[in-house]
């Protein structure tokens, strides 16, 4: 351990932060809660997640504005420091923690059951225990491992849904599969038509659409590790959109074309049944194989993030200084180590967790990244009026619209909160995480720690 390195080594290519990006708005939303949110939007989830898609990609242009002219590892958490104050930094970098030590729980309790497929005999823990395993190995060897790694995972994710829905286009236009007869779109309208559930339908699936998207943000988290970050962030971001609405939109508009929404989640994947009705043998296989690869991305990603968070947080003298030290390779090695232990509470869930818990897990996480995506707008806000207006327009990568796009963000976020709070399934997640931020405050003031911060923002003040 090199514990006079402070400087996190930039090993991440633009190939890596292109796949990255691209995988992080690729998972288990898409192929597991999608069916869920169908059940509720029906064929209207298709504009769910292209409006949700809309203002992710805000989010993220604030993000970029703040992250290109300042990349730094603990990105949204050390912005809220600067233009929020220290307590908005402080809460923001451990909720980010918190929000995917929970998701990743979830994730390495969903290796396990992915892999009964296979090993039906085994116990869920010990596939569960393995991910954890090799994932932390992973991300403790470089940063270099971790990005070759997220990219082969989000390569095989793409490629599948590509594959998906070209095989389903074919179906739907030249009846491949269906002995030449075109399916047609009818499907869409046909079973009560585009909103079967009206309006409320759409809005009620919005906490699954926004659970899809959890994750997207990292590409920030990475800024600090990135070797090219003007060009590879702004890259990224610019191109999320049109990502969601291939990937989302388009896979989703080609399941709903083929099979009635109200039947889809009853005959198993509809993703498997697509490949199965071209004649691909073992195609259940393949897919659980992608599944399986898209849990481990997340689990991968979630204990990158978390190591950084906690690096940025050492250095602020907001977690243990041991978490601040960086190994030979430039990675946060103890920081990793601590987050992947945290995680081991995951693997002994796989003993009491019952189905429904993994309904909770997902609208925790919800409500944790929506206070992130919160604190990203609000921050970038605070940061345009500590900008002149010839630096405004300098800026290398500006917030389209703004402030009209921040505040219309923020009002979306307020709604999807709102619904959340009408649902008895997600209603808990405002009960734990508010209850999460009371006892970081607790902390906070009774460790002293808003004293020392103080200080230093007098201090900080004097030099300047």
């Amino acid at each position: 351990m090199d514990q006079n390195n402070t400087e996190l080594k930039r090993g991440l290519e633009e190939r890596h932060i292109t796949l990255m990006s691209l995988g992080a708005c690729i998972g288990v939303g898409l192929f597991l809660g999608s069916a869920s949110a169908i059940k509720m939007a029906g064929p209207g989830i298709l504009f769910a997640y292209a409006i949700s898609g809309l203002i992710i990609f805000f989010i993220l242009r604030a993000l970029g504005e703040m992250g290109i002219q300042k990349p730094v590892a603990g990105s949204f958490s050390t912005y809220a420091r600067d233009f929020l104050g220290p307590l908005a930094g402080y809460l923001t970098g451990w909720n980010y923690w918190f929000l995917w030590i929970v998701t990743c729980m979830a994730e390495i309790t969903a290796i396990g059951i992915y892999m009964e497929y296979w090993f039906p005999g085994a116990p869920r823990w010990i596939w569960a225990l393995a991910a954890l395993v090799i994932m932390t190995v992973v991300n403790g060897i470089a940063v270099k491992a971790y990005g070759e790694l997220e990219f082969w995972f989000a390569l095989i994710k793409i490629v599948t849904i590509i594959a998906m829905i070209i095989v389903g286009a074919a179906m739907i236009f030249f009846g491949l599969g269906n002995g030449g007869v075109a399916t047609g779109i009818s499907n869409l309208w046909n079973h009560g038509g585009l909103f079967p559930n009206g309006f409320k339908g759409v809005l009620f699936s919005m906490q699954m659409v926004m659970y899809a998207y959890l994750g997207i943000e990292m590409i920030g988290v990475t800024a600090g590790e990135v070797k090219n970050p003007e060009k590879s962030l702004s890259k990224a971001i610019d191109t999320v959109f049109w990502r969601i609405l291939i990937f989302y939109v388009g896979a989703l508009f080609v399941i709903m074309s083929i099979y009635p929404w109200n039947e889809i989640g009853t005959s198993g994947s509809p993703f498997v049944l697509t490949f199965e009705k071209v004649g691909i043998r073992g195609a259940a296989g393949i897919i659980n194989f992608v599944v399986l690869t898209a849990a481990l991305s997340s689990c991968n990603s979630g204990i990158f993030s978390t190591a950084r968070m906690l690096f940025d947080l050492a250095n602020h003298n907001e977690a243990p200084k041991k978490f601040g030290k960086i190994t030979k390779k430039g990675v946060p090695g103890v920081a990793v180590i601590a987050s992947a232990a945290a995680l081991l509470i995951g693997v002994v869930l796989n003993y009491i967790v019952p189905a429904k818990v993994f309904a909770w897990v997902t609208s925790i996480a919800t409500f944790s990244a929506i206070w992130t995506w919160v604190i990203i707008l609000l921050s970038q806000l605070r940061y345009r009026k500590t900008l002149k207006q010839d630096e405004v327009k300098k800026l290398k990568y500006k917030m389209p619209l703004f402030p009209f796009t921040n505040y219309l963000s923020l009002a979306f976020l307020a709604v999807v909160i709102v619904l959340m709070a009408s649902s008895a399934d997600t209603r808990i997640a405002l009960i734990v995480g508010p209850i999460w931020l009371i006892l970081l405050i607790a902390f906070y003031y009774g460790k002293g720690l808003h004293k020392r911060d103080h200080g230093q923002v007098i201090s900080n003040k004097q030099v300047s």
